[in-house]
């Protein structure tokens, strides 16, 4: 099979599974993935998962792709509240939250990362648009302070909280206690809880 009949076919997905190649063709030869990707047109994002090399420099694709290969999840935690500015920190890793089981996947495009909620805390994540207007599942402010506070408990004590350095401004200007405070109800977790009380009390909000 020719690279060029086969980048007409996938390109605009920008990342795409071995399943849908062969939906499109039965009789597709998997030595061309390898070889396409020795020649540095397509990488691996994961097993089964390969996307276009033109697409490592595009802003927000390495959300977009989180979103896609591991499903269900949203971007949340540390990524989430470096992407709303919460945080001074640039972060590495991809993180994510999934009701999957967690998991760890390295490739070109950076190190994703999902940690396992339960099913029914899969909420509080907007649809944002990103380049190309492609769109991805990203936690709410709020959201991603609770995931952060269910997935790591120690953080019990004010100064826990100010040790993540969450930026005032934002909390007082864009940050919306009410809905941590509703979202936390959601959850039905006493421990959890008292120390988001604890957090809003660290920040005075």
């Amino acid at each position: 099979m020719k690279y060029l009949d086969f980048k007409k076919e996938f390109f605009d997905h920008a990342c795409f599974h071995i399943h849908q190649i062969y939906a499109w063709q039965p009789e597709f030869d998997r030595k061309n993935l390898t070889r396409w990707k020795n020649k540095g047109y397509i990488f691996r994002l994961k097993q089964g998962y390969y996307a276009f090399t033109e697409y490592l420099t595009k802003p927000d694709y390495a959300f977009y792709f989180a979103n896609k290969i591991y499903s269900p999840s949203y971007i949340s935690l540390q990524s989430a509240l470096a992407f709303y500015g919460m945080i001074p920190e640039s972060v590495v890793q991809i993180t994510s939250v999934t009701s999957l089981k967690s998991a760890n996947f390295t490739n070109k495009m950076g190190e994703f990362s999902y940690r396992t909620i339960k099913p029914d805390i899969m909420f509080g994540y907007d649809l944002k648009s990103i380049s190309d207007s492609r769109i991805i599942k990203l936690a709410t402010p709020e959201k991603a302070i609770l995931d952060l506070l269910y997935l790591f408990p120690f953080y019990n004590s004010e100064q826990d909280f100010f040790d993540l350095r969450i930026d005032s401004d934002f909390l007082f200007s864009d940050f919306n206690s009410e809905l941590l405070q509703d979202y936390s109800q959601r959850v039905n977790n006493n421990t959890l809880n008292d120390r988001i009380k604890i957090f809003l009390k660290a920040y005075n909000l």
